[in-house]
């Protein structure tokens, strides 16, 4: 196996993360010819090619992708380590299990209604039950790679996702389900016709898991109005510019302009769930927000919007 160590790690995540050699050095405290040579030497290391070199910086290669993306795991895993150490000892020196004490930055990606309505309750106790950890959040688009993406380039330690068989998770991360949330029909309050009102929709509704049921309903048009987001999509809704059908998560705190109407048994519906490496999986600081999360998912009186709001 190549010896590449640490500070080869950092250069590479920098390179990458500067888009060029001089930026790289200047952020390092390096000169460019240092950065230049520790990058050779890694790829003499590898037997890869890991940047593309031209007038403009440096791009990595698809080879170079993947190694810096294991390379900010890698590092992660190096705090990671620091901190469960220091917690450990914290713990056995005051008397406790090692282990008890939990501290230390843990990065979070979610997308935009997980981040608005599941994750600050999941933050409130995690900060109730562990004031050392300080969580970073990162609101990322739930399209393409997602926020499953942001785990296995090691830019977030645990990803709120949309999981399932349309969806599923990479195997290099494990997951779990948080909670399962119906969609439900928006129109304006009181609207005779709602359902003759242009459909309002926006890239991130997920529309993967509710293709088969869209193409059964004879009487939902083809969306004639792509939103920037959830909240846009509310926002049309509401000036009564349309109707839209959206997941109970972006339904919290909906104004009462609008109508939520059951979209009865057959509803569409998806998971919302954690993703993580498996090397970050049996951390305390991730345990502990995992539990956090799931205390959040199921806690008393937060139901579905639609219980309480639902026409018939």
């Amino acid at each position: 196996m190549p010896d590449v160590g640490p500070h080869e790690l950092r250069v590479l995540v920098a390179v990458e993360r500067e888009g060029g050699f001089s930026a790289a050095a200047q952020s390092l405290g390096m000169t460019q010819s240092a950065v230049s040579h520790s990058v050779r030497g890694t790829e003499r290391k590898l037997g890869a090619v890991l940047f593309e070199r031209g007038r403009h910086g440096a791009r990595p290669t698809a080879a170079g992708a993947r190694a810096v993306a294991h390379a900010r795991r890698v590092l992660r895993l190096l705090e990671v380590m620091a901190a469960e150490v220091r917690g450990a000892a914290a713990g056995g020196a005051a008397g406790g299990v090692p282990g008890d004490t939990v501290a230390g930055v843990l990065r979070i990606a979610a997308f935009r209604s997980a981040a608005l309505h599941l994750l600050p309750r999941a933050l409130e106790r995690l900060a109730r039950r562990h004031p050392a950890v300080v969580p970073e959040v990162r609101i990322v688009r739930e399209v393409g790679r997602g926020t499953a993406g942001e785990v296995l380039d090691g830019r977030a330690d645990v990803g709120i996702a949309t999981i399932g068989t349309t969806s599923p998770v990479p195997p290099e991360l494990v997951a779990g389900v948080l909670m399962e949330e119906g969609y439900a029909l928006v129109h304006p309050a009181g609207h005779p016709a709602p359902r003759s009102l242009p459909l309002v929709d926006w890239a991130e509704n997920c529309t993967s898991y509710t293709r088969e049921w869209w193409a059964r309903q004879e009487w939902l048009p083809a969306a004639t109005v792509q939103a920037e987001d959830d909240g846009a999509v509310l926002s049309m809704v509401s000036s009564g510019f349309g109707m839209a059908v959206m997941p109970q998560l972006s339904l919290f705190g909906a104004p009462h302009t609008v109508e939520i109407t059951d979209l009865g048994a057959e509803r569409p519906t998806r998971s919302v769930g954690y993703v993580t490496t498996p090397e970050l999986a049996p951390t305390a600081a991730v345990r502990a927000l995992i539990r956090a999360l799931r205390d959040a998912s199921y806690a008393p009186g937060q139901g579905s919007v639609s219980d309480s709001r639902k026409s018939k």
